[in-house]
């Protein structure tokens, strides 16, 4: 796709998915790469349970989430200190530079839509290994 803003509004549908850093498959949603999207991302997520991400933060980009089905924990902050829970219908919002690491502890599935301010969404992943150990299994 070439740099600059797409010309045609673009309708997609979910099927293909990709492994993202962070540990999950998601569903290939509007990106730069789908659409020419220049600042924003969105695609589906869905956390089979036991699913656990690695912790992770996305650099200069902010991150919301809406919870379609299921529930999940989230732990944030800069040692993953705090623990969010989150239910179908919540919606979520991640500031940039944020460590997080979503967790489904749950007997379903979870299923997000996810939007970042990053065209790219893999671009701004920045993985934090020497945190995962701080969240228990």
């Amino acid at each position: 796709m070439p740099d600059q803003m797409p010309e045609t509004c673009q309708k997609l549908r979910l099927g293909e998915t990709y492994a993202g850093k962070q540990g999950f498959n998601y569903f290939q949603g509007i990106a730069r790469e789908t659409t020419g999207a220049q600042s924003i991302c969105m695609h589906m997520l869905r956390i089979p349970p036991g699913g656990r991400a690695k912790a992770h933060l996305h650099a200069d980009h902010e991150t919301a989430i809406y919870v379609i089905e299921g529930s999940a924990i989230m732990y944030w902050g800069p040692a993953l200190e705090h623990r969010m829970e989150t239910n179908a219908g919540d919606l979520i919002y991640i500031p940039a530079g944020v460590p997080h690491l979503p967790i489904n502890t749950g007997q379903t599935e979870a299923v997000a839509i996810l939007a970042r301010t990053d065209p790219h969404e893999q671009e701004s992943v920045v993985l934090l290994p020497d945190l995962d150990a701080l969240v228990p299994e």
